[in-house]
């Protein structure tokens, strides 16, 4: 039987009170099981960032129960989620939040350095077939280098869930095909379960299991029983 990674139980979140109070999250009930490519899918607001930061330990639910295999993340300390996110979590944004004084080598580093069991930082970045570009600054790099440095930088900790939020969305669509074959490689070389936050339904297609969200609640899960390889997406 497979284990789920994450499981969620009744989770909601609430922004603000009374008349003015924003429902983000109204009740989500999840199974993710682990080793699976997920692709959160649904329009702007519709609650799937909110819940992908309620997981990945950025952010606390109001009310309900989050669970990392067995591990509970509402009843944790920030001190455990902490702990948490470094052990076993890696985060890939949109906008790559690379610091521009530092090479390739030197941003991945960052997070090689505090890691329990991380990568050598050239092997991740030539994980990500950077292996010529370690010594280049972000600003020698173009827009989808830069992004493959900080999925680089994100799996280098070995993280036993990769979160991705809106990885492509700054990306042309040659670009984007190139950042999805690494999270691609990333699921099947290092048995991550890996997350994708998109609006981008296209993408969807890539996905072992695709969650609709719609008004902070989900509306369907579908399982992908023939998947598309990224070159074969329509953008």
């Amino acid at each position: 039987m497979v284990q789920n990674t994450f499981s969620t139980k009744g989770i909601t979140k609430v922004y603000g009170e009374g008349r003015s109070a924003v429902h983000a999250l109204r009740g989500v009930d999840l199974d993710i099981p682990q080793g699976e490519i997920v692709v959160l899918l649904g329009p702007s607001g519709s609650g799937k960032s909110t819940l992908l930061n309620i997981i990945g330990g950025l952010d606390r639910a109001t009310d309900g129960d989050a669970y990392f295999r067995d591990q509970n993340l509402s009843g944790m300390t920030d001190k455990q989620l902490t702990m948490y996110r470094r052990d076993h979590v890696g985060f890939v944004f949109q906008f790559y939040n690379l610091m521009p004084s530092l090479t390739a080598r030197e941003n991945v580093e960052l997070v090689t350095e505090i890691a329990r069991d991380p990568m050598e930082p050239g092997e991740a970045l030539a994980m990500v077939g950077l292996r010529e570009r370690v010594d280049h600054f972000p600003a020698q790099l173009s827009g989808g280098e830069q992004q493959r440095v900080a999925i680089a930088r994100a799996v280098a900790k070995n993280p036993t869930v990769l979160f991705c939020d809106e990885p492509t969305g700054a990306l042309d669509s040659t670009t984007g095909r190139a950042v999805l074959n690494v999270l691609k490689d990333v699921n099947e070389k290092l048995g991550a379960t890996v997350l994708i936050v998109t609006h981008a339904a296209s993408q969807a297609a890539m996905a072992d299991r695709v969650i609709h969200f719609a008004d902070g609640d989900i509306r369907e899960v579908v399982i992908n029983k023939e998947k598309l390889t990224p070159e074969e997406i329509n953008w």
